[in-house]
């Protein structure tokens, strides 16, 4: 999303923050004595919001695994599982951009704690239906919906909060444990909502879920922050939102790293909507092959964020974000030519590695150099471009392997994710 910067930003007309105190130090929220690696780690703040989001996310993906099961009981068909996880992404697309206008001018805790609220509110009210046993896909779709509404703001305020609790530096340690945080309760949460789902039914599910985002409320009001920094409201909302857009197109280098994004989720990262069909119509396997394949992709991503969080200082991460999507390119083209179960395996977790490494860095590159007063509009484009994306890449890779099949398919996407990460790639290697 951002180029390279100069190190302070020059005085912003936005920004209204003349009657405020000075800020306090980020020193004052750090360990006196900070380890070389795990650096986000050393701040008090990021500790506590990690410990609570650790806890939210099992809770969310329990409650994710549950409504897919709960849809595919009510309608027995595998499109509406897929429609409405399309419909929880889709207000990402449509809404994300302005999202972004609304993060920038109100303080981004204010934003969290009510989008966590939300959630928790939806998770509630799901539960409330089964437990009345009235509960239809419509009111599931409905509450898909609303929550993609709240993420739409969420995603933005949250990536963009990172910065505010443990400052530049350790930016890219921030975003890695959250990435690393998010493929460890992958791994959990579907486990555990297996077993409640056996034993209790979805019911128990859904008021986990809603529990659990008291943790992540409970840290967010634990926390211990300087006044926050909002751009000023003069600008119309037309205004803000394009003030932002011109920030991301106007300078080659930061729109490099938004396309290269973009082509990823477009045609790269919908090998994992491809993989079921790999798994059966490829190599010739059922559904416990499957999971296999599905977990190497969390082993593979959990891999490459703890590496990140362990050694974002030492990382030139222009060069790493080139080698990242080059080799992802090259990976994905070789599992479509994989027939063979443990070599797929391999290749997978590989995929994830490199999927894991050009998200986080770019998220980081993007927000190390946003002017603090464009932080979360500059956040609301990776947005856009990460997980806005996500529905026409999943359509468009649908579309192409009913025509000429998954392996092509996933061949073809893999050579244009190498060709724009070798065009992006002089200007993204210039990054530090």
């Amino acid at each position: 999303m951002v180029s390279q910067l100069p190190d302070s930003d020059p005085p912003s007309p936005v920004l209204d923050i003349s009657s405020r105190p000075p800020a306090p130090q980020l020193e004052s929220t750090r360990l006196k004595q900070r380890p070389a690696a795990w650096g986000a780690l050393a701040h008090r703040n990021f500790r506590i919001f990690f410990a609570g989001q650790l806890v939210s996310l099992v809770g969310t993906w329990i409650g994710n695994t549950a409504q897919a099961w709960l849809v595919l009981v009510l309608t027995d068909s595998p499109f509406y599982v897929g429609l409405v996880a399309a419909l929880g992404s889709l207000p990402v697309l449509l809404v994300s951009l302005y999202a972004g206008t609304v993060v920038d001018r109100v303080p981004k805790l204010k934003v969290i704690v009510a989008t966590q609220t939300a959630a928790m509110l939806l998770a509630f009210a799901l539960a409330g239906l089964v437990f009345a046993g009235v509960v239809t896909v419509g009111h599931i779709i409905a509450i898909a919906l609303l929550l993609g509404i709240a993420n739409a703001f969420d995603v933005p305020a949250r990536q963009s909060f990172f910065v505010e609790m443990v400052g530049k530096e350790d930016l890219m340690s921030a975003i890695a444990l959250n990435s690393s945080a998010f493929n460890l309760t992958r791994i959990i949460g579907p486990a555990v909502a297996g077993l409640l789902i056996g034993r209790f039914g979805v019911l128990a599910c859904f008021v986990i879920n809603g529990l659990s985002f008291l943790a992540v409320l409970a840290a967010l009001w634990s926390l211990d922050l300087p006044p926050a920094r909002t751009a000023s409201r003069a600008q119309s909302t037309w205004g803000h939102m394009l003030e932002g857009i011109r920030f991301v197109t106007g300078e080659p280098r930061i729109a490099a790293l938004v396309i290269n994004l973009m082509a990823l989720s477009i045609f790269g990262f919908p090998f994992l909507v491809l993989m079921p069909v790999m798994a059966r119509d490829v190599l010739g396997r059922g559904a416990e092959a499957f999971g296999w394949m599905s977990s190497a992709v969390g082993v593979g991503a959990l891999a490459g964020a703890l590496l990140l969080a362990a050694s974002a200082r030492k990382l030139p991460k222009g060069k790493l974000l080139r080698w990242a999507s080059l080799s992802f390119g090259v990976v994905v083209g070789t599992f479509a030519l994989s027939r063979s179960l443990p070599l797929s395996l391999v290749l997978l977790a590989l995929t994830g590695f490199a999927m894991i490494v050009n998200t986080a860095t770019t998220n980081t590159l993007l927000q190390t150099l946003a002017p603090d007063h464009l932080r979360g509009r500059v956040v609301s484009v990776y947005t856009f471009a990460f997980v806005g994306m996500g529905p026409i890449g999943a359509f468009q890779a649908g579309f192409l392997a009913d025509h000429i099949g998954a392996p092509a398919t996933l061949m073809l996407g893999g050579a244009v994710c190498l060709l724009i990460a070798a065009a992006a790639g002089s200007r993204i290697r210039q990054l530090t």
